[in-house]
């Protein structure tokens, strides 16, 4: 809503961004670029699938952490389905919904 890439302050926002020419090919743009990036810097896991260990050496990796980190997943793609479907009902985006 506030920050728009430059060229593309004409594009809606929200799932209506895809039916717009420029929208589609921005996100087109958008997810070859994510996956080149993923592919280039792709390594076997030797772990759990997910599991990144403390990187970090925070020392806070135990199995209640990754359970937690897990769920805290979980919920942000349950969250998202939400608020996806959220606006193919009402055709406003999130932060419309919300009155912003």
């Amino acid at each position: 809503h506030y920050v728009k890439f430059p060229g593309f302050e004409a594009v809606p926002t929200g799932i209506a961004a895809l039916d717009s020419d420029l929208g589609a090919k921005g996100f087109s743009v958008l997810f070859l670029t994510v996956g080149l990036l993923e592919a280039s810097n792709w390594k076997p896991n030797k772990g759990e699938p997910g599991s990144y260990g403390d990187p970090f050496k925070f020392g806070q990796f135990t199995m209640e952490m990754r359970t937690r980190e897990l769920n805290n997943g979980r919920m942000a793609m349950f969250a998202m389905i939400g608020q996806l479907a959220a606006e193919n009902v009402t055709g406003l985006d999130p932060v419309q919904q919300f009155g912003l």
